[in-house]
C-alpha cells in the first residue's frame, strides 16, 4: 500500500473539500481528508462511494472530522468523462434534470408562483415520464424542508427512484438544513456536474 495521502480541507467552502479529495485519490490509492463541517463529511463520504472507495470516517476533537478514502484492489476509478457519441440515440441515456432555483414557479406574482410550482411539481409526481434527478438550491431549497406545500409530492418522486439533491450551501445561508425532509445534502461539484450532463434540462 503507498503512502497515505492527506488532503487538509478545513476552511474550505463547497465544493473545495470534494473536488480537493477527486484530485487526491485519482493520483493515491489512499486519501486522508480532513474537514471542519458536516456537510463536507458528507459530500466527501459520498464522493468516495461513488468512485467506488472504501469510506471510513470519524469525528476529533475541536469539531474536526478524517474521512479515509481507500481505492479497492483491482477496481479502477469509474471514468467521468463526457459522451462524445455522434449516436443520435446518445442523449436519450443521459439524465432528465429538473432545476428549481426558486420557492416559486415565475416572475410577477408572489402568490401566483406558490401556486403554479404547487401545480407543477404535483402533475410531476403523477406523470408517466418522471426525471432522473431533481436539484434545488438558492431559495428553491425552502421547497424541500419541514413545512413545504410540495414535500408530499417530493417523497412520492423519491420513493418512485428520482434522486433529489438539495444544495447544502443554501441551506445553511438559510440556516434551515435541520429542516430538511426529503433528499440528500449536495454540493457545487455534484449540482454542476450533474447539470453538465444532462440530456434534458427544465428549469420551471
Amino acid at each position: 500500500m503507498s503512502e497515505i495521502k492527506i488532503v487538509n480541507a478545513t476552511g474550505l467552502a463547497c465544493p473545495q473539500p470534494v473536488v480537493l479529495a477527486k484530485q487526491a485519490i485519482e493520483t493515491s490509492e489512499q486519501v486522508k481528508v480532513i474537514v471542519d463541517n458536516e456537510t463536507a463529511l458528507e459530500n466527501v463520504n459520498r464522493l468516495g462511494t461513488k468512485l467506488g472507495c472504501e469510506v471510513k470516517s470519524e469525528s476529533k476533537e475541536g469539531g474536526l472530522f478524517e474521512i479515509m478514502l481507500t481505492r479497492k484492489s483491482g477496481v479502477p476509478l469509474p471514468s467521468e468523462n463526457v459522451n462524445t457519441s455522434c449516436d443520435s440515440s446518445a442523449a436519450v441515456s443521459e439524465p432528465f434534470v429538473i432545476v428549481c432555483s426558486e420557492d416559486k414557479m415565475g416572475r410577477g406574482n408572489d402568490e401566483l408562483g406558490s401556486l403554479l410550482i404547487r401545480a407543477f411539481f404535483h402533475t410531476i409526481a403523477e406523470q408517466a415520464e418522471r426525471p432522473d434527478i431533481i436539484i434545488f438550491y438558492n431559495t428553491g431549497v425552502r421547497l424541500t424542508v419541514q413545512g413545504s406545500e410540495v414535500l408530499e409530492d417530493l417523497k412520492a418522486l423519491s420513493n418512485k427512484g428520482v434522486e433529489i439533491l438539495v444544495c447544502g450551501t443554501c441551506l445553511n445561508y438559510f440556516n434551515i438544513k435541520e429542516q430538511l425532509d426529503v433528499g440528500i445534502v449536495s454540493n457545487m461539484y455534484d449540482i454542476a456536474g450533474t447539470m453538465s450532463r444532462a440530456g434534458r434540462l427544465v428549469n420551471p
